[in-house]
């Protein structure tokens, strides 16, 4: 197996710029000195006094005339003061430095007294540096920017150039690699995978017998349940390259973009063969091409580079191509042909007994009660995925942290699970007299038709506490994990969901119904037409399916059945509605007595445990019109 680096969460290691740094150096202390300069030579020099300029002659004329105060001479420059009462301003002049000043006319005038003389041999260095300054800081100035214009186009341009580079990360040389291990249940989803990972090191295995590995693999499932996971560990498993991009990092407002950076993709997964290419939510660039299209978009130029590079793949390349989505209806057909996506993967939902795995290794390293029983929370978490789980037991951290307990206790596990199932409890929200004893009719109601109706799964909990966005909750939990669901089990739930209108109507009156029952009424109506519509339940339109999401040439949504079929289908979601509320208020009215202790408990304690439901609905009775002739 070839050797190769892994790049991932580093930049290259780049050479420090020594030249840019001494010229940025250079630059700065020059500019120091000059302004430095500049102050100490207006200091000593007079600050702010104004000179004008004459001739040597003419200022021995001036001595002479007995017009001078001082001269002071620095090198070869005098300084000349007039003296008070004339109209002269100071001077400045210039003598030869090859002479003296008494060579060039000034030894009678100095010896006479006429003027006062003081000659500074020392050279005038900061003259000279703020004079050579004058002229040297434009021409660093300007070079410097003509450098920094430079290297901002080189800039540019290198950003250009990569502009095209995938943003793929690179994993394979961790110190701790994800295995097969790490990744509790979809034993199935493992087991097709194995052979991936056994043709990455043993790829001779195949080839002496002609077999030819998938070039791609599809992996697909409901969000959270662990498909990049899966990924990461074949990576882990065969020991290889592992380059893991997602599929909107293709996508770019300009056309082309997308096609080049998955042309740099396969370019760098082949030159590190064997490897694995890993392209998260692949349906961001992959959608079905339709003829609302073009050639000239980019999403279809993306696509079209993928079929391309997947197409072109020599059968020992040693690149296999990983993909995940949750939507497999919108991939576009050519994707998932032979030879491209070969074998597709299902990552389903975890069954109780993997979730009983996947709880173990989220809790492992986390302080947990002796008492804790993660096998009667993977028997309530039906429907969850590794994701939800994993929340669960980051919720449960939190809830212990939160009452300054040093373990997770069986109470932080139940109060995470129903924060993340039904919401957080709103003890902060104020009811009075009458909206308690509503919700808790309501609610009462709930759960009787669910505790009588044989076909309805048993009550876990009743609460009038408000949670999430409900003024109270009833609780159902499936004793096991179920794949399909009956038209019988269907009907109770649509008719234990009617359970909390009809309390209300009972106890107060036709006219006293609430607005607590909308989100039951919604469910019940899409259950309803789910049945109809989808699953071929109803009495007159039974074994048929009716698809409302077809979409036509110009993107509308259209019925592709007639408006006699669409009478026909409202009517039928009509009768099961009204079965529904039927039976609910048979049962109610049947059960009565009942039906006022349980909204009397729930008034005084609030919240009702499993077995606590059980002993108050003891002795309900299930009337004949209720029944469902089977």
């Amino acid at each position: 197996m070839p050797e190769y680096k892994n790049t991932a969460g580093r930049k290259k290691s780049q050479k420090p710029n020594r030249v840019g740094n001494f010229l940025r150096l250079f630059i700065f202390w020059l500019l120091v000195f000059t302004l430095l300069g500049a102050i100490i030579s207006s200091t000593v020099g007079g600050g702010s006094v104004s000179y004008e300029e004459k001739s040597l002659t003419e200022v021995l004329q001036l001595a002479k005339d007995e017009k001078l105060e001082k001269i002071v001479v620095e090198g070869s420059t005098l300084y000349v003061t007039p003296r008070e009462g004339t109209d002269l301003k100071n001077i400045v002049s210039r003598k030869d430095d090859a002479g003296t000043l008494q060579e060039q006319g000034f030894a009678d005038v100095i010896s006479e007294g006429k003027v006062a003389v003081e000659i500074h041999e020392d050279i005038d260095v900061l003259g000279i540096i703020f004079n050579a300054a004058t002229i040297i800081l434009p021409m660093v100035l300007l070079i410097g920017f003509l450098v920094y214009m430079m290297r901002q186009a080189q800039s540019m341009n290198n950003q250009s150039m990569g502009f095209g580079k995938a943003k793929a990360r690179l994993y394979g040389n961790e110190k701790k690699k994800i295995t097969f291990d790490d990744v509790a249940g979809n034993e199935a989803a493992k087991q097709d995978l194995t052979e991936i990972v056994d043709f990455l090191k043993n790829p001779k295995k195949y080839e002496k017998l002609g077999a030819k590995i998938p070039r791609g693999v599809l992996l697909a499932g409901d969000p959270g349940t662990g498909k990049t996971l899966m990924a990461r560990a074949v990576a882990g498993e065969a020991g290889v390259p592992f380059f893991s991009i997602s599929g909107s990092e293709f996508a770019e407002m300009f056309v082309g973009v997308g096609a080049s950076r998955v042309r740099d993709l396969f370019g760098k997964a082949k030159k590190n063969a064997p490897s694995i290419i890993f392209i998260d939510e692949i349906d961001a660039v992959a959608h079905k091409r339709d003829a609302r299209g073009g050639a000239g978009r980019e999403d279809e130029q993306t696509l079209n580079q993928i079929l391309v590079e997947m197409d072109g793949f020599d059968n020992d390349t040693g690149v296999i191509v990983m993909a995940a989505t949750n939507r497999v209806d919108m991939l576009d057909k050519a994707l998932l042909r032979p030879g491209r996506f070969d074998r597709h993967v299902n990552v389903t939902l975890p069954e109780r007994k993997d979730r009983v795995e996947i709880l173990k290794v989220h809790f492992k390293n986390k302080p947990v009660a002796d008492d804790v029983k993660i096998d009667a929370l993977a028997a309530k978490t039906a429907g969850s995925s590794g994701a939800d789980l994993a929340n669960i037991a980051n919720e449960a951290a939190i809830a212990a942290a939160r009452n300054n307990r040093k373990e997770i206790t069986n109470a932080d596990i139940t109060e995470a699970f129903e924060r993340i199932a039904i919401g957080p409890e709103r003890k902060s929200k104020v009811m009075n007299d009458q909206e308690r004893r509503i919700t808790a009719y309501h609610e009462a109601g709930h759960a009787i038709v669910g505790h009588v109706l044989p076909d309805s799964d048993p009550v876990h909990k009743v609460t009038i506490i408000p949670r999430g966005h409900t003024g109270g909750v009833t609780w159902f939990l499936p004793p096991e994990d179920r794949s399909y669901k009956n038209i019988y089990e269907l009907k109770d739930v649509l008719a234990r969901a009617m359970g909390g209108r009809v309390a209300e109507r009972l106890i107060l009156g036709t006219d006293g119904i609430t607005t607590g029952a909308s989100s039951d009424l919604q469910h019940v109506a899409e259950l309803a037409r789910e049945m109809v519509t989808q699953e071929g339940m109803g009495a007159k339109l039974r074994d048929q399916v009716f698809n409302t999401d077809e979409v036509n040439f110009f993107g509308d949504r259209a019925k592709i059945y007639s408006e006699k079929t669409s009478e026909v289908i409202d009517a039928e979601i009509e009768a099961l509605n009204k079965e529904a509320g039927n039976r609910a208020e048979a049962v109610l009215r049947a059960n009565r007595k009942h039906l006022d202790m349980l909204a009397q408990a729930l008034l005084d304690k609030e919240t009702l445990e499993e077995d606590e439901v059980n002993k108050i609905l003891e002795g309900t009775t299930l009337p004949e019109v209720a029944k469902l002739h089977k």
